[in-house]
This record gives C-alpha cells, structure tokens and sequence, in this order.
C-alpha cells in the first residue's frame, strides 16, 4: 500500500494494512491481459444497497470512469467528529456499499487498485482512522486497509492500495463488490472539534477503483 498525505501539520500515524488479494480465481481458460486496455463499449456501475451512518439513503454515488478505466464512489455525507460538544455517537461513521458493474459482452475484470480521498482536521493530542474492507458476494476472503493519523494534521490525504495478483472474475458472471468504510476520531487531549471526512465538496475527494481487463 502507498499514500500521498498532503496537508500541512506533522504526526500522520503509521500506516497498517494489508495488499489487495481478491478471492476469485480466473477461469484457466482465460486469455491474456488484452494490449488494448479497456474494452469498446460501455460499462456501467450502480448502487444496489447502501447501509450506515456515513451514506444515508441518496448521499452515495457511483459513476463510471468514460474510458472504461474504472468507477469512482462520491459520498456527500460521510463525515466523523468528536469534541467540542459534539454527539459522541458521530465520532464513528460508517458506509456498506454493494455496487455491480456491468461489462460488454466477452469481457471480464479485476479490481488493480483503489484509491481513496478525504480531508482530516486532527488537532495535537487527538487521532483519526479511515478503513476500507471489500469482498465479493459469496466470498468467505475480504481485503482491508487501515490508515491511522496522529494530530495535528490538517489538509487532504490520499491512500492507494493494488492487488499484488490480480484476480478476474468468472467470465460471463456477475457479483457484487461489498465496500465497506469506516471513518473514526477520537479528541483525546485536544480541546478542538476533531474531524475525518470523506464527503465530495470537489473533485479531490472521492474514491476510484481501477479496473485491468481481460477478453474471455
């Protein structure tokens, strides 16, 4: 796992996790990653279910990426704060996803990489923490990722995750990607409002999941 953390402020904790390992295994009779990238054609991704406390029913959206490269995930709600008076219960707040993407016709895909966005106000004394968790519908493996940070720091943050295999899905099936996200913070000693977002106020935040193709 990489990370770009871009702020100003010092003490980002150290980064656990672990690399991208998808569960499902490409059918051996699976050609090679085709030169010409993405495939011709669409592909589209939709929301099936959203769940928790960070993605209240129409504050979760995904759009596909035009050249086929990916999909991004916009939240517009999914904030975590403590201090300051705030209700304990929004020091954590947390987001499922199940989201389908549909490929042309002789095509499969693996998830490459993700990357996700946010903004942190960690003041000294307090921390922050951002985890994602995916998995396949039907699957018993999951991926997960945790990013710990240490106040002050205050600014934008980007993490990026890639599956040192990658892994394509049965061709001709579909499953549902779960996403799973987890935004927490904690005051500690700091006597300011201490906050972990992931809302898309612009184009900097957000998280994108890159695809790498395959024809069947």
């Amino acid at each position: 796992m990489s990370r770009n953390l871009v702020g100003t402020g010092r003490g980002i904790g150290t980064a656990l996790g672990v690399a991208l390992a998808l569960c499902l295994v490409a059918p051996a009779h699976a050609a090679p990653v085709d030169p010409a990238g993405a495939p011709e054609g669409s592909i589209s991704v939709e929301v099936l279910a959203a769940n928790g406390s960070g993605c209240a029913p129409g504050t979760a959206r995904v759009v596909a990426q035009p050249d086929g490269s990916g999909f991004r995930i916009r939240y517009f709600d999914f904030v975590a704060s403590a201090g300051g008076g705030t209700d304990p219960a929004a020091s954590r707040r947390n987001c499922q996803l199940g989201v389908l993407v549909t490929v042309p016709a002789g095509w499969t895909f693996a998830v490459a990489t993700a990357d996700y966005r946010g903004r942190a106000a960690v003041p000294a004394g307090a921390a922050g923490l951002q985890r994602t968790n995916y998995y396949w519908q039907g699957s018993s493996d999951s991926s997960r990722t945790e990013e710990t940070f240490d106040g002050p720091y205050h600014g934008l943050w980007s993490t990026r995750d890639a599956a040192p295999v990658l892994s394509y899905l049965p061709c001709g099936q579909q499953r549902v990607l779960n996403i799973n996200t987890e935004l927490r913070v904690d005051a500690g000693t700091s006597a300011g409002i201490t906050t972990m977002s992931m809302t898309s106020t612009d184009a900097d935040i957000d998280t994108l999941f890159n695809l790498a193709w395959q024809r069947c």
